[in-house]
């Protein structure tokens, strides 16, 4: 067995070192900022610098704060105690902390809002108290005394009540943003309790499911007030709007130029009244994000039409529900747009008559869709012309055909910017014309093949083919393609670099991460005005060619290589780039083979040294013998026959010499062992009065194994040899698996007689334990011959074992076994001769 009580320790250790990894911060290195976030911490750390300045104590578990917490800390501005589990703080807690600028309690435990906390916080520009359990939202007097507060957000689910005086208190503060959160649905809203606040945007997670009345009394204390921005958050948490009333009659009235509208249930009624108010109100950014849509079971096409909404940015994103887009049966709603994005909404087609509402886009943004080309455009539409158009981005979606987009945007005259990344575009042969304005053109993340040349748009200024999976290139594109002014070619397959490519205006080339690894010295022989190359990550055979090609054709304001082994810059100001490249320096490893292999045989010979050093110190391969013969052990023991049942697990040879160390430590260790092992000794177990050898032939068969204590004395006896003769008997019907041998003394081939010819035969075929001296090692010798031994018997548990003989009777017997034995050494030599 293992000593218990140095796992114990060691595991002890371990765990205090774990806990530490865990609760130690990340400190600056002047100690100004610490992070303690998600430490399991339960209290302020009071170990920490004076000078500091922040302190992230989020997400751990600190449940109160008391008075004297940071009395440390006077220089602190920011501190964040968000995620945990406080629910007190002692009156005064902020005192000596009188620079704190931003300090956040949100989603806590707080049962109350902390006034008396918060009367010192002169500097205080950001506060966050939401997201707690306390009932009301009054903002006590305290507040009207933090006139550098700029941020404020309070509120939690236990909020149902808004009253009349609840933010009287903020009067006179101006607040950058306001954010204020509720129940489930609200209860109570009393008018008036809007019109004390002065912010210039304002954040309200309001439901307002079963009162939906309460939104025009809270919109009606906004009127004259100028906002930048109004945010409702699940403003129909649970169920849509069914009313017929105007809830958002009073929009029109507020000075607003951001309404949003971020989760929350939506149907056309509801979506119908949001856009009537808001063509008629001074709005010009509309967001409806992550809205769940659907439509009234009973819903009429309204006789309203919506054409005068003039937007600045209309975004409609993560909708599941691509229903939004014609809710009323018409586009009619995009025809005032200026940029129009319709982001991740699963709509896989575009009717015609919608490209005829979208005349005044400048930009239009479709990504992330499950568009084909086929569906985004019909050959049979006529009024798909868009005038306005400058950038158009359909990228993340399922498009094959590169010349359905080009008969799309043919007739967009101002079209300048077209992203197509991540499509399927590339891999037809198709020919395609362009409209005359494209400048830029992504086409990056995509299938490309060779004959997407001949589709490409030849006014381009810029153009992304990178990571595209493209092997080759047409350089006759490159020759009608003369405005071409930044080329990204990286991450791609191309195999080698033609001669003779030329791009006159060339300024920007990426070739990194492709398959050539040689490039020719005719390759940029004809690109003027290159100022930026970066070929880095390419197996290029050897650069001392390189070396060579690039000082004496180059001339580049920037070379960049940057995955070689020594990345090389080549940098030269706009003055100079008719100049060759002066610096330009392979490393000493880059084309010196023999120096490579050198280096790499020395490595490894001094990585070999130091594992054989390491193993002979600590006995590695002593652990590894000893490991594997464990593991061949108990392989060996689940083959042998287990359907006999034998009287002992084990009969015990030894020298009569080696009886102490028997007596002393192997029978302690076997017999007290749980369970225990039944074991053989012939001072203890032999019958009295049987002849001696009837004693050892039937001890030996009764037992499941025998173990032979090999020692100097073991081989200087005759009756050990006897004993070993009956076992090598008993093999002959078994196998010799049933025998251990164990090595008390180191015991060589010279050492033994030459009777001993079966004990020479078994330690040439069979592996043996050896007795370590060593204590360290002793734990591993008695695994093994346990796992020899198999397991013990659980019914011996409780047991006493027979008490050994006491030494005057053993003496007796051994005088008389000497006596017997001296007539049998005859016969048994010559039995065993005649074996």
């Amino acid at each position: 067995m293992f000593p218990s009580t140095g796992w114990l320790m060691t595991l002890i250790v371990l765990t205090g070192a774990l806990t530490r990894c865990q609760l130690a911060c990340d400190v600056s290195t002047d100690g100004n900022m610490v992070t303690c976030k998600g430490r399991g911490l339960v209290g302020v750390p009071q170990n920490l610098s004076e000078n500091l300045e922040y302190l992230d104590l989020s997400y751990n578990v600190i449940s109160e704060i008391e008075a004297d917490d940071f009395l440390r800390y006077p220089k602190l501005q920011i501190l964040n105690l968000s995620y945990n589990n406080i629910s007190y703080i002692e009156n005064g807690t902020f005192q000596y902390n009188l620079f704190i600028r931003n300090l956040s309690l949100f989603n806590n435990s707080l049962m109350e809002i902390p006034h008396s906390s918060l009367e010192n916080l002169r500097y205080l520009q950001i506060l966050d108290l939401s997201n707690n359990f306390y009932e009301r939202a009054t903002l006590e007097d305290v507040f009207s005394s933090l006139v550098n507060l700029k941020d404020l957000s309070v509120g939690g689910p236990l909020i149902s009540n808004i009253l009349k005086d609840d933010f009287a208190s903020m009067e006179n503060i101006s607040l950058i943003r306001f954010a204020l959160k509720s129940k489930s649905s609200l209860d109570y809203y009393e008018p008036g309790a809007f019109s004390f606040l002065n912010m210039q945007n304002l954040w309200l997670d309001v439901a307002i499911d079963k009162n939906a009345t309460l939104l025009g009394d809270m919109l009606k204390d906004l009127t004259n007030k100028s906002l930048n921005s109004l945010r409702f958050r699940n403003l129909f948490e649970l169920s849509y709007y069914v009313g017929i009333e105007d809830i958002f009659s009073h929009l029109p009235y507020i000075g607003l130029r951001h309404l949003v509208f971020y989760r929350g249930k939506f149907n056309e009624n509801l979506l119908r009244l949001v856009l009537q108010n808001v063509q008629r109100a001074l709005i010009k950014n509309l967001y409806l994000i992550s809205i769940d849509f659907a439509r009234s079971p009973n819903a009429k096409k309204s006789e309203v039409t919506i054409n005068n909404l003039y937007l600045d940015n209309l975004l409609i994103q993560d909708v599941t529900n691509p229903d939004i887009l014609r809710f009323d049966w018409t586009f009619t709603w995009f025809n005032k747009v200026t940029n129009l994005s319709i982001i991740n909404v699963n709509f896989n087609f575009v009717p015609c008559d919608a490209w005829g509402q979208m005349t005044n886009v400048v930009k239009l943004d479709i990504s992330d869709n499950r568009l084909l080309a086929t569906y985004l455009f019909n050959l049979l539409c006529k009024d798909n012309i868009l005038p306005n158009i400058e950038i158009f981005n359909a990228s993340n979606n399922i498009m094959r055909s590169l010349k359905t987009i080009s008969l799309l945007t043919a007739q967009w005259p101002k079209l300048t910017y077209l992203d197509l990344r991540s499509n399927n575009l590339g891999s037809l042969n198709e020919s395609c014309v362009w409209t005359s304005s494209l400048k830029v053109l992504i086409l990056r993340d995509n299938l490309l093949k060779y004959e997407v040349f001949q589709c490409l748009p030849t006014t381009v200024e810029y153009l992304d083919l990178s990571n595209s999976h493209l092997d080759r290139l047409n350089m006759n594109y490159f020759d009608m393609a003369t405005s071409l002014t930044q080329l990204i070619l990286s991450n791609n397959k191309i195999k080698f670099i033609t001669s003779s490519w030329n791009s006159p205006n060339l300024q920007v080339l990426a070739l990194e991460g492709n398959s050539f690894g040689v490039i020719d010295k005719g390759s940029f022989q004809d690109l003027p005005q290159l100022k930026l190359l970066t070929a880095g990550n390419n197996p290029y055979h050897c650069t001392c060619d390189l070396y060579a090609f690039f000082t004496d054709t180059l001339k580049v304001g920037s070379l960049v290589l940057d995955d070689w082994p020594d990345y090389y810059y080549c940098f030269h100001p706009p003055h100079l780039l008719d100049t060759r490249i002066e610096y330009f320096q392979p490393g000493l490893l880059e084309c010196n083979v023999g120096l490579v292999v050198a280096i790499s045989v020395s490595v490894t010979a001094f990585v070999v040294i130091v594992c054989m050093l390491l193993c002979w110190r600590y006995d590695a391969p002593w652990y590894i013998r000893t490991t594997c013969q464990i593991i061949q052990m108990k392989y060996r023991s689940q083959k042998s026959d287990q359907s006999r049942i034998y009287d002992y697990h084990a009969f015990i040879s030894y020298s009569y010499s080696d009886a102490d160390w028997v007596r002393g430590v192997l029978l302690p260790h076997l017999e007290n062992s749980n369970p225990p092992y039944k074991v053989c000794i012939h001072e203890r177990d032999f019958q009295p009065g049987k002849w001696i050898i009837d004693n050892i032939i039937e001890n030996i068969e009764n037992s499941h194994k025998i173990i032979f204590i090999l020692s100097h004395n073991f081989v200087n006896s005759e009756w050990c040899n006897y004993e070993l003769y009956f076992a090598h008997q008993r093999a002959i019907g078994h196998a010799f698996e049933d025998v251990i041998l164990v090595v008390k003394e180191s015991v060589s081939m010279e050492d033994l007689p030459k009777r001993f010819h079966r004990l020479r035969k078994i330690l040439r075929t069979k592996t043996y334990l050896e007795w370590p001296v060593e204590e360290n090692r002793q734990p591993f010798f008695w695994v093994q011959l346990k796992s020899i031994l198999g397991k013990g018997d659980s019914s011996l548990v409780g047991k006493e074992s027979l008490s050994l003989v006491n030494d005057a009777i053993v003496g007796q017997e051994s005088n008389s076994e000497e006596m017997v034995l001296s007539t049998e050494d005859s016969n048994v030599n010559s039995a065993e001769n005649q074996t």
